[in-house]
């Protein structure tokens, strides 16, 4: 897919707020600091669309991007940043979880992992909601480049290992460009069997 057009659309709580005009979602999950703005910048080849931080836990409402007029990549709230204040922690999962129940032609959920962390709670939490609304899913590993070879082949069995996912998980990293063409592969294979009705056909 090449990319010709990426603009922000809304920010959104609550699923009245959600875009409604039938086209395909991605929407992209994983703990705070884990590199979710990045990698979505990479992956539409701009630097700024998505504001990155260095103060995890800054994403705290469902951001929603237009690409090419046809699709949105959604950008949920990062999750597991002890120094969040105690309300934004509490809102974080009634607000993925109804946006997982009530977006429209969701086609699948990019779940981003840290390649240097071991899966928490949250992270079960997420694969458990996707199981349970049939919703799926692509998993990658960020921030490779952190790492030398054995410890990211470690990490990539590892990490499979504890949250009951097939191995090895793909590597993907911002600063070397590894795994991001192959991400994207895979976003539009899943946009691709999204019938015309919004329904996942597999």
């Amino acid at each position: 897919m090449k990319i010709l057009s990426a603009e922000f659309v809304t920010s959104a709580a609550q699923s009245g707020q959600f875009p409604r005009d039938g086209r395909p979602q991605i929407a992209f999950s994983g703990r705070s600091n884990v590199g979710k703005s990045s990698i979505i910048n990479a992956l539409l080849h701009r630097r700024n669309l998505v504001k990155t931080s260095a103060t995890p836990g800054k994403t705290q409402l469902i951001n929603f991007f237009l690409i090419n007029e046809g699709l949105y990549f959604v950008d949920l709230p990062g999750y597991g940043y002890a120094r969040a204040p105690q309300a934004v922690t509490d809102a974080w999962a009634p607000m993925i979880e109804g946006y997982l129940k009530g977006a429209s032609r969701l086609s699948a959920v990019v779940v981003l992992l840290d390649c240097r962390r071991e899966p928490d709670d949250r992270d079960r939490l997420l694969i458990s909601w996707l199981r349970q609304y049939d919703i799926p899913a692509i998993y990658a590993l960020t921030k490779a480049d952190k790492l030398n070879r054995q410890e990211s082949e470690h990490a990539r069995r590892e990490i499979a290992k504890a949250l009951g996912l097939p191995a090895p998980l793909p590597l993907t990293s911002v600063k070397s460009g590894q795994g991001i063409r192959e991400l994207l592969a895979e976003i539009v294979k899943s946009i691709r069997n999204t019938d015309d009705r919004g329904q996942r056909t597999g």
